[in-house]
């Protein structure tokens, strides 16, 4: 069970969450499953599934973010002779960025933009009930909804370095950004992210 108020915590601090797995093992773990080996994959499947559902989860109604983890690696499945370590490109950002074009096409699908900041928002009458704050600090729909406030590259970016843990190299690829720039846009991000929740009545 995952401890909401710890991972909030860690973030405010720009603490990571988690390690990333072996980068060595996976590489070896995808030029297997390329050769067709499904044992190889279905590790690879359990070494990123937790990770990508909450990056899709963060994002998208809940109901969706189950169907939208298991299209990602349906989509690695068929593309995954496709892939190619490039430089210091590794098989994470090219499986992150294959999640957020999924994500991009969800929306793209519908026609609409869904403001993701309007989900499970607490009910304003009991805003100031300090019970009521208590237990929405041990929510993660709590968290959820003060990220979905950020803007796109702040939400994204907390998501990557915090909620996933990747780290700065393999979210610069993702992001298309030099890691001095992801620096900086880490620490807007961060900052924005402790207005939010200081709006909302909840500190850390």
């Amino acid at each position: 069970m995952v401890d909401w108020v710890i991972v909030t915590s860690q973030i405010m601090k720009g603490e990571m969450k988690k390690q990333e797995p072996d980068k060595e093992k996976v590489e070896e773990l995808v030029l297997r499953a390329q050769r067709g080996d499904t044992d190889a994959f279905g590790e690879l499947y359990d070494l990123y599934v937790d990770g990508i559902y909450r990056y899709i989860y963060f994002r998208v109604d809940r109901e969706e973010a189950l169907d939208m983890t298991e299209n990602v690696f349906l989509k690695v499945w068929e593309n995954l002779k496709s892939y190619r370590k490039v430089n210091n490109k590794f098989f994470s950002s090219w499986l992150y960025r294959i999640a957020h074009n999924i994500v991009v096409d969800y929306y793209r699908m519908r026609k609409e933009v869904v403001d993701i900041s309007k989900l499970h928002l607490p009910d304003e009458k009991r805003m100031n009930d300090p019970v009521v704050l208590a237990e929405q600090s041990l929510s993660q729909d709590v968290l959820k909804e003060a990220i979905g406030k950020l803007n796109k590259q702040y939400r994204q970016l907390i998501l990557l370095k915090f909620i996933n843990g990747l780290d700065n190299r393999e979210i610069a690829g993702i992001m298309r950004r030099s890691e001095g720039n992801l620096r900086i846009l880490k620490f807007r991000a961060l900052k924005s992210l402790r207005r939010i929740l200081e709006e909302m009545n909840i500190n850390y």
